[in-house]
Protein backbone atom coordinates (compact mmCIF):
# COMPACT_ATOMS: atom_id res chain seq x y z
CA UNK A 1 0.00 0.00 0.00
CA UNK A 2 1.34 3.44 -0.95
CA UNK A 3 1.20 6.25 1.59
CA UNK A 4 1.69 9.84 0.45
CA UNK A 5 3.73 12.19 2.64
CA UNK A 6 2.84 15.83 2.08
CA UNK A 7 3.97 19.21 3.37
CA UNK A 8 2.15 19.82 6.67
CA UNK A 9 -0.05 22.83 7.25
CA UNK A 10 1.97 26.03 7.67
CA UNK A 11 0.99 29.03 9.82
CA UNK A 12 -0.82 31.90 8.12
CA UNK A 13 2.32 34.06 8.23
CA UNK A 14 4.40 31.40 6.42
CA UNK A 15 3.65 31.08 2.70
CA UNK A 16 6.06 28.34 1.72
CA UNK A 17 9.08 26.30 2.77
CA UNK A 18 12.35 25.07 1.27
CA UNK A 19 13.33 21.40 1.23
CA UNK A 20 16.51 21.52 3.31
CA UNK A 21 17.78 17.96 3.82
CA UNK A 22 16.56 14.47 2.95
CA UNK A 23 17.64 11.89 5.54
CA UNK A 24 16.48 8.92 3.46
CA UNK A 25 16.76 7.97 -0.19
CA UNK A 26 14.50 5.78 -2.35
CA UNK A 27 14.75 2.15 -1.28
CA UNK A 28 15.72 2.92 2.31
CA UNK A 29 13.63 1.33 5.07
CA UNK A 30 11.80 3.81 7.29
CA UNK A 31 10.09 3.50 10.64
CA UNK A 32 6.96 5.25 11.84
CA UNK A 33 7.76 8.68 13.37
CA UNK A 34 11.29 8.60 11.92
CA UNK A 35 12.30 11.95 10.41
CA UNK A 36 12.35 11.84 6.61
CA UNK A 37 13.12 15.41 5.59
CA UNK A 38 13.76 18.87 7.05
CA UNK A 39 11.81 21.82 5.69
CA UNK A 40 13.22 25.30 6.30
CA UNK A 41 10.86 28.27 6.69
CA UNK A 42 11.64 31.87 7.54
CA UNK A 43 11.13 31.04 11.23
CA UNK A 44 12.04 27.46 12.08
CA UNK A 45 13.25 24.17 10.61
CA UNK A 46 10.35 21.71 10.46
CA UNK A 47 10.85 17.94 10.64
CA UNK A 48 8.50 15.76 8.58
CA UNK A 49 8.24 12.22 10.02
CA UNK A 50 7.01 9.05 8.41
CA UNK A 51 3.47 8.05 9.40
CA UNK A 52 4.00 4.32 8.76
CA UNK A 53 6.66 1.61 8.65
CA UNK A 54 7.81 0.73 5.16
CA UNK A 55 10.21 1.62 2.38
CA UNK A 56 10.76 5.06 0.86
CA UNK A 57 9.57 5.09 -2.72
CA UNK A 58 9.26 8.06 -5.06
CA UNK A 59 10.67 11.40 -3.88
CA UNK A 60 8.79 14.30 -5.46
CA UNK A 61 10.65 17.30 -3.99
CA UNK A 62 14.42 17.62 -4.19
CA UNK A 63 16.66 19.52 -1.79
CA UNK A 64 16.39 23.23 -2.55
CA UNK A 65 12.85 23.03 -3.98
CA UNK A 66 10.21 25.44 -2.70
CA UNK A 67 7.02 23.75 -1.50
CA UNK A 68 3.71 24.84 0.00
CA UNK A 69 1.27 23.13 2.35
CA UNK A 70 -0.24 20.01 0.81
CA UNK A 71 2.49 19.47 -1.81
CA UNK A 72 3.63 15.88 -2.24
CA UNK A 73 7.05 15.20 -0.73
CA UNK A 74 7.37 11.45 -1.19
CA UNK A 75 5.59 8.11 -1.23
CA UNK A 76 6.12 5.33 1.31
CA UNK A 77 5.40 1.73 0.33
CA UNK A 78 3.94 0.60 3.63
CA UNK A 79 3.21 -2.94 2.48
CA UNK A 80 6.81 -3.73 1.62
CA UNK A 81 9.18 -5.43 4.01
CA UNK A 82 12.58 -3.93 4.56
CA UNK A 83 13.98 -7.18 3.20
CA UNK A 84 12.54 -6.34 -0.24
CA UNK A 85 14.13 -2.91 -0.31
CA UNK A 86 16.42 -2.05 -3.17
CA UNK A 87 19.94 -3.40 -2.61
CA UNK A 88 21.43 -0.01 -1.94
CA UNK A 89 23.94 0.93 0.69
CA UNK A 90 21.93 1.58 3.88
CA UNK A 91 21.83 5.08 5.24
CA UNK A 92 24.00 6.00 8.20
CA UNK A 93 20.94 6.33 10.42
CA UNK A 94 19.59 2.90 9.46
CA UNK A 95 23.00 1.29 9.95
CA UNK A 96 23.50 2.88 13.34
CA UNK A 97 20.04 1.92 14.54
CA UNK A 98 19.40 2.66 18.17
CA UNK A 99 22.99 3.93 18.61
CA UNK A 100 22.49 6.78 16.13
CA UNK A 101 23.13 10.13 17.88
CA UNK A 102 20.06 12.27 18.48
CA UNK A 103 20.36 15.37 16.26
CA UNK A 104 18.19 18.45 15.91
CA UNK A 105 17.74 19.95 12.43
CA UNK A 106 20.06 22.88 13.18
CA UNK A 107 22.82 20.66 14.57
CA UNK A 108 22.34 18.14 11.77
CA UNK A 109 22.87 20.87 9.21
CA UNK A 110 25.92 22.20 11.06
CA UNK A 111 27.45 18.73 11.15
CA UNK A 112 26.75 18.34 7.44
CA UNK A 113 28.35 21.71 6.64
CA UNK A 114 31.42 20.83 8.73
CA UNK A 115 31.60 17.35 7.14
CA UNK A 116 31.77 15.69 10.58
CA UNK A 117 30.89 12.21 11.81
CA UNK A 118 28.16 12.62 14.48
CA UNK A 119 29.09 9.26 16.00
CA UNK A 120 32.36 10.80 17.17
CA UNK A 121 30.65 13.69 18.97
CA UNK A 122 29.53 13.21 22.56
CA UNK A 123 26.06 14.68 23.18
CA UNK A 124 25.47 16.40 26.50
CA UNK A 125 21.80 17.26 25.94
CA UNK A 126 18.76 15.37 27.15
CA UNK A 127 18.73 11.70 26.03
CA UNK A 128 22.17 12.13 24.47
CA UNK A 129 21.06 14.96 22.17
CA UNK A 130 24.00 16.68 20.47
CA UNK A 131 23.98 20.44 21.05
CA UNK A 132 25.80 23.17 19.12
CA UNK A 133 28.18 23.53 22.07
CA UNK A 134 29.04 19.83 21.71
CA UNK A 135 30.00 20.38 18.06
CA UNK A 136 32.12 23.39 19.05
CA UNK A 137 33.85 21.38 21.78
CA UNK A 138 34.55 18.58 19.30
CA UNK A 139 36.06 21.04 16.82
CA UNK A 140 38.20 22.49 19.61
CA UNK A 141 39.46 19.01 20.44
CA UNK A 142 40.35 18.44 16.79
CA UNK A 143 42.26 21.71 16.77
CA UNK A 144 44.18 20.69 19.88
CA UNK A 145 45.03 17.27 18.45
CA UNK A 146 46.13 18.40 14.99
CA UNK A 147 47.42 21.89 15.75
CA UNK A 148 45.32 23.40 12.95
CA UNK A 149 43.63 26.77 13.26
CA UNK A 150 39.98 26.78 14.26
CA UNK A 151 38.98 28.67 11.16
CA UNK A 152 40.28 25.88 8.94
CA UNK A 153 37.51 23.57 10.14
CA UNK A 154 34.82 26.15 10.75
CA UNK A 155 34.86 27.42 7.16
CA UNK A 156 34.13 24.06 5.48
CA UNK A 157 31.11 24.39 3.20
CA UNK A 158 29.11 21.91 1.18
CA UNK A 159 29.48 22.31 -2.58
CA UNK A 160 25.70 22.51 -2.85
CA UNK A 161 25.73 25.63 -0.65
CA UNK A 162 28.28 27.47 -2.83
CA UNK A 163 26.81 28.91 -6.00
CA UNK A 164 29.93 30.63 -7.23
CA UNK A 165 33.64 30.73 -6.36
CA UNK A 166 35.72 33.63 -7.62
CA UNK A 167 39.51 33.71 -7.52
CA UNK A 168 41.09 37.15 -7.35
CA UNK A 169 44.76 36.28 -7.48
CA UNK A 170 45.28 34.20 -4.35
CA UNK A 171 42.24 35.68 -2.58
CA UNK A 172 39.20 33.42 -3.07
CA UNK A 173 35.63 34.56 -2.57
CA UNK A 174 32.67 32.24 -2.12
CA UNK A 175 29.05 33.11 -2.79
CA UNK A 176 26.61 31.34 -0.44
CA UNK A 177 22.82 31.82 -0.51
CA UNK A 178 21.13 33.22 2.59
CA UNK A 179 19.17 30.80 4.72
CA UNK A 180 15.43 31.37 4.82
CA UNK A 181 15.74 32.72 8.37
CA UNK A 182 18.56 35.13 7.48
CA UNK A 183 16.63 36.39 4.45
CA UNK A 184 13.55 36.94 6.61
CA UNK A 185 15.59 38.78 9.24
CA UNK A 186 16.97 41.08 6.53
CA UNK A 187 13.48 41.66 5.16
CA UNK A 188 11.96 42.50 8.54
CA UNK A 189 14.79 44.82 9.57
CA UNK A 190 14.52 46.73 6.30
CA UNK A 191 10.74 46.83 6.71
CA UNK A 192 11.11 48.30 10.20
CA UNK A 193 13.48 51.01 8.97
CA UNK A 194 11.26 51.96 6.05
CA UNK A 195 7.81 51.81 7.68
CA UNK A 196 8.39 53.26 11.15
CA UNK A 197 9.75 56.56 12.47
CA UNK A 198 12.36 55.03 14.77
CA UNK A 199 13.99 57.09 17.49
CA UNK A 200 16.10 55.90 20.43
CA UNK A 201 16.37 57.31 23.94
CA UNK A 202 19.06 56.30 26.43
CA UNK A 203 19.53 56.13 30.18
CA UNK A 204 21.67 54.24 32.67
CA UNK A 205 20.73 52.14 35.66
CA UNK A 206 22.55 51.39 38.89
CA UNK A 207 22.16 47.65 39.50
CA UNK A 208 23.64 47.65 43.01
CA UNK A 209 20.28 46.91 44.67
CA UNK A 210 19.52 44.08 42.22
CA UNK A 211 22.98 42.62 42.78
CA UNK A 212 22.56 42.71 46.55
CA UNK A 213 19.13 41.08 46.30
CA UNK A 214 20.45 38.34 44.04
CA UNK A 215 23.46 37.75 46.28
CA UNK A 216 21.29 37.53 49.38
CA UNK A 217 18.80 35.01 48.00
CA UNK A 218 20.52 33.26 45.09
CA UNK A 219 21.31 29.99 46.92
CA UNK A 220 17.88 29.65 48.50
CA UNK A 221 16.18 30.67 45.25
CA UNK A 222 18.09 28.08 43.21
CA UNK A 223 17.49 25.37 45.79
CA UNK A 224 13.78 26.14 45.95
CA UNK A 225 13.09 26.62 42.24
CA UNK A 226 15.94 24.69 40.56
CA UNK A 227 16.88 27.67 38.42
CA UNK A 228 19.41 30.46 38.82
CA UNK A 229 18.18 33.95 39.69
CA UNK A 230 19.47 36.06 36.81
CA UNK A 231 18.97 39.63 35.67
CA UNK A 232 16.43 38.99 32.92
CA UNK A 233 13.51 38.31 35.26
CA UNK A 234 14.05 41.71 36.91
CA UNK A 235 14.07 43.47 33.55
CA UNK A 236 10.97 41.64 32.35
CA UNK A 237 9.12 42.49 35.56
CA UNK A 238 10.18 46.14 35.34
CA UNK A 239 9.22 46.34 31.65
CA UNK A 240 5.76 44.88 32.29
CA UNK A 241 5.05 47.41 35.06
CA UNK A 242 6.24 50.24 32.82
CA UNK A 243 4.04 48.97 29.97
CA UNK A 244 1.03 49.06 32.29
CA UNK A 245 1.80 52.70 33.07
CA UNK A 246 2.43 53.64 29.43
CA UNK A 247 0.07 51.48 27.31
CA UNK A 248 1.09 53.22 24.06
CA UNK A 249 4.48 51.50 24.29
CA UNK A 250 2.62 48.16 24.31
CA UNK A 251 0.48 49.16 21.31
CA UNK A 252 0.98 48.73 17.57
CA UNK A 253 0.01 50.54 14.37
CA UNK A 254 -2.44 48.93 11.96
CA UNK A 255 -3.00 51.23 9.00
CA UNK A 256 -4.49 54.40 10.49
CA UNK A 257 -5.50 52.66 13.71
CA UNK A 258 -3.66 52.21 17.00
CA UNK A 259 -4.19 48.76 18.50
CA UNK A 260 -3.90 48.72 22.30
CA UNK A 261 -3.02 45.30 23.67
CA UNK A 262 -4.52 44.33 27.01
CA UNK A 263 -1.94 41.60 27.53
CA UNK A 264 1.85 41.52 27.85
CA UNK A 265 3.57 39.08 25.52
CA UNK A 266 7.28 39.85 25.79
CA UNK A 267 9.71 38.84 23.05
CA UNK A 268 13.16 37.77 24.24
CA UNK A 269 15.79 38.19 21.50
CA UNK A 270 18.05 35.12 21.45
CA UNK A 271 21.00 34.22 19.24
CA UNK A 272 20.80 30.84 17.51
CA UNK A 273 22.99 28.90 15.05
CA UNK A 274 20.68 30.10 12.24
CA UNK A 275 20.51 33.74 13.32
CA UNK A 276 18.58 35.98 15.69
CA UNK A 277 15.21 34.67 16.86
CA UNK A 278 12.64 36.23 19.19
CA UNK A 279 10.60 33.65 21.12
CA UNK A 280 7.56 35.05 22.91
CA UNK A 281 6.97 34.92 26.65
CA UNK A 282 3.17 35.01 26.80
CA UNK A 283 1.24 36.68 29.64
CA UNK A 284 4.49 37.71 31.30
CA UNK A 285 2.56 39.79 33.85
CA UNK A 286 1.14 36.57 35.32
CA UNK A 287 4.50 34.86 35.87
CA UNK A 288 6.74 34.93 38.93
CA UNK A 289 10.50 35.37 38.97
CA UNK A 290 11.20 31.62 38.90
CA UNK A 291 8.76 31.02 36.05
CA UNK A 292 10.36 33.83 34.04
CA UNK A 293 13.88 32.51 34.61
CA UNK A 294 12.85 28.97 33.62
CA UNK A 295 11.12 30.22 30.48
CA UNK A 296 14.13 32.30 29.40
CA UNK A 297 16.48 29.36 30.04
CA UNK A 298 14.23 27.08 27.99
CA UNK A 299 14.18 29.59 25.13
CA UNK A 300 17.97 29.59 25.12
CA UNK A 301 18.09 25.80 25.01
CA UNK A 302 15.55 25.58 22.21
CA UNK A 303 17.32 28.26 20.19
CA UNK A 304 20.64 26.44 20.59
CA UNK A 305 19.36 23.05 19.42
CA UNK A 306 16.91 24.39 16.82
CA UNK A 307 13.71 23.14 18.45
CA UNK A 308 11.76 26.42 18.68
CA UNK A 309 8.23 26.00 17.31
CA UNK A 310 6.04 28.35 15.28
CA UNK A 311 4.04 29.06 18.42
CA UNK A 312 7.20 30.09 20.27
CA UNK A 313 7.98 32.73 17.63
CA UNK A 314 4.52 34.10 16.85
CA UNK A 315 3.09 37.34 18.23
CA UNK A 316 4.56 39.59 20.88
CA UNK A 317 3.76 43.14 22.01
CA UNK A 318 7.21 44.30 23.23
CA UNK A 319 10.76 42.98 22.92
CA UNK A 320 13.84 42.91 25.16
CA UNK A 321 17.28 42.43 23.59
CA UNK A 322 20.37 41.81 25.71
CA UNK A 323 23.46 42.75 23.73
CA UNK A 324 25.40 42.81 26.97
CA UNK A 325 25.94 39.05 26.83
CA UNK A 326 28.18 39.71 23.80
CA UNK A 327 29.95 42.64 25.44
CA UNK A 328 27.96 45.48 23.85
CA UNK A 329 28.28 48.77 25.73
CA UNK A 330 25.68 50.78 23.80
CA UNK A 331 23.47 50.21 20.76
CA UNK A 332 20.26 51.33 19.07
CA UNK A 333 18.04 48.23 18.77
CA UNK A 334 15.71 47.97 15.77
CA UNK A 335 11.96 47.46 16.20
CA UNK A 336 10.46 44.01 15.76
CA UNK A 337 7.39 44.80 13.56
CA UNK A 338 4.55 45.31 14.21
CA UNK A 339 5.68 46.17 17.74
CA UNK A 340 6.26 49.82 18.57
CA UNK A 341 9.18 49.60 20.99
CA UNK A 342 12.17 47.49 22.01
CA UNK A 343 14.37 47.67 25.10
CA UNK A 344 18.12 47.17 24.70
CA UNK A 345 20.19 45.90 27.64
CA UNK A 346 23.97 46.23 27.62
CA UNK A 347 27.11 45.18 29.42
CA UNK A 348 27.37 45.78 33.17
CA UNK A 349 30.51 47.66 34.16
CA UNK A 350 31.85 48.90 37.47
CA UNK A 351 31.99 52.70 37.07
CA UNK A 352 32.38 55.69 39.39
CA UNK A 353 29.07 57.46 40.09
CA UNK A 354 27.87 60.04 42.58
CA UNK A 355 25.55 58.67 45.29
CA UNK A 356 24.39 60.97 48.12
CA UNK A 357 27.13 63.45 47.26
CA UNK A 358 29.95 60.89 47.30
CA UNK A 359 31.83 59.20 44.46
CA UNK A 360 31.40 55.44 44.69
CA UNK A 361 31.90 52.43 42.39
CA UNK A 362 28.67 50.81 41.21
CA UNK A 363 27.60 48.19 38.62
CA UNK A 364 26.16 50.36 35.86
CA UNK A 365 24.32 49.44 32.66
CA UNK A 366 23.30 51.65 29.74
CA UNK A 367 19.70 51.15 28.61
CA UNK A 368 18.29 52.00 25.17
CA UNK A 369 14.66 52.24 24.12
CA UNK A 370 13.95 52.39 20.40
CA UNK A 371 10.37 53.39 19.65
CA UNK A 372 7.99 54.29 16.83
CA UNK A 373 7.61 58.07 16.98
CA UNK A 374 4.38 57.85 14.94
CA UNK A 375 2.46 56.92 18.08
CA UNK A 376 4.93 57.31 20.96
CA UNK A 377 6.10 60.81 21.83
CA UNK A 378 9.46 61.54 23.39
CA UNK A 379 7.86 62.28 26.75
CA UNK A 380 6.27 58.83 26.98
CA UNK A 381 9.43 57.10 25.77
CA UNK A 382 11.72 58.89 28.23
CA UNK A 383 9.26 58.43 31.10
CA UNK A 384 8.90 54.73 30.26
CA UNK A 385 12.66 54.22 30.42
CA UNK A 386 12.95 56.22 33.64
CA UNK A 387 10.22 54.01 35.15
CA UNK A 388 12.27 50.90 34.36
CA UNK A 389 15.37 52.55 35.82
CA UNK A 390 13.56 53.50 39.06
CA UNK A 391 12.16 50.01 39.54
CA UNK A 392 15.52 48.33 39.04
CA UNK A 393 17.28 50.73 41.37
CA UNK A 394 14.64 49.98 44.03
CA UNK A 395 13.45 46.41 43.26
CA UNK A 396 10.94 46.42 46.14
CA UNK A 397 8.77 48.46 43.76
CA UNK A 398 8.43 45.32 41.63
CA UNK A 399 6.92 43.42 44.54
CA UNK A 400 4.65 46.28 45.61
CA UNK A 401 3.86 47.25 41.98
CA UNK A 402 4.38 50.96 42.67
Amino acid sequence: MSKNVTVPALPESVADATVLTWHKKPGDPVRQDENLVDLETDKVVLEVPSTVDGVLGQVSAAEGDTVVAGDLLCVIESGKSTATAAPEKPSAQAAAGADEPVLTPAVRRLIKEMNLDPNKIKGTGKDGRILKTDVTAYLDSLDADTGQEKGAVATVLQESDITQTVMVGERPEQRVPMTRLRARIAERLLEAQQNAAILTTFNEVNLQAVNELRERYKEKFEKEHEVRLGFMSFFIKAAVEALKTFPLVNASVDGKDIVYHGYYDIGIAVGSPRGLVVPILRDADQLGFAELEKAVREFGRKASDGSLSYEDLTGGTFTISNGGVYGSMLSTPILNPPQSAILGMHNIQQRPVVVNGEIVIRPMMYLALSYDHRIIDGREAVSFLVTIKNMLEDPTRLLLQI
